[in-house]
């Protein structure tokens, strides 16, 4: 359970940090 959580969390991360870039360009 605790890997399948840890998974997600990084799959989150990853989303997240996509959600910055794309920001970030709308933003410039």
């Amino acid at each position: 359970m605790g890997e399948v959580f840890a998974g997600g969390f990084a799959l989150l991360v990853v989303l997240f940090i996509l959600l910055i870039i794309i920001g970030a360009s709308w933003i410039y």
